[in-house]
């Protein structure tokens, strides 16, 4: 659920209303349908080859829990089992990891931050970021994307680079033309 969680950028409510038949695992998406989603709007995201070998794995032993179709995430508790996993359940299972891993301050929606955060780290333009999340305006996205210090030094000097590259172009071009109008 977490690396399904990352890789798809989900909410907490959209990760545990996913149903069996919105997995389509030949092309590795998933559809968030958009009664599921906070802004009411349908979207198709893809997950990575590791997170498609997971959710085999997950769907192999889903069905010796349950063959029924319907939400996909089970509880295998002997209180519900058999039954759909809960928003609190989930919350409460992330919460557990946290601690036990040190990261006190993990949580169910930690995973949507740092999915947008990397895939702004790796160019990706702001309105895609913002489709890819379900955002219907970019200053949503604005608040998801945690750059370092680091990071945006690293973009600045990539896009100097393109910019002074394109100004020599320029000038040599420039050159070029004035040296052939002074023939």
């Amino acid at each position: 659920m977490l690396a399904l969680a990352y890789d798809a950028a989900l909410r907490r409510e959209e990760l545990c209303s996913l149903r069996t038949d919105d997995l389509d695992p030949a092309h590795r998406t998933l559809r968030v349908r958009a009664e599921t989603t906070k802004n009411r709007l349908e979207r198709v995201v893809p997950y990575s080859a590791s997170t498609g070998v997971l959710m085999s794995a997950y769907l192999a032993h889903r069905a010796t829990v349950s063959r029924a179709r319907g939400l996909l995430f089970l509880s295998e508790s002997r209180r519900n089992h058999g039954q759909p996993l809960t928003l609190w359940t989930w919350s409460k299972v992330v919460r557990r990891i946290a601690l036990e891993a040190g990261v006190p301050r993990f949580s169910t929606h930690t995973t949507r931050h740092l999915c947008l955060t990397d895939l702004a780290r790796m160019g990706w333009e702001l309105h895609a970021i913002a489709t890819f999340a379900g955002h219907r305006n970019t200053d949503s996205t604005l608040q998801y994307i945690h750059l370092s210090g680091r990071d945006l030094a690293d973009k600045l000097a990539r896009g100097m680079e393109h910019i002074h590259a394109w100004r020599i172009q320029m000038l040599t071009s420039a050159d070029g033309a004035t040296a052939e109008v002074s023939r």
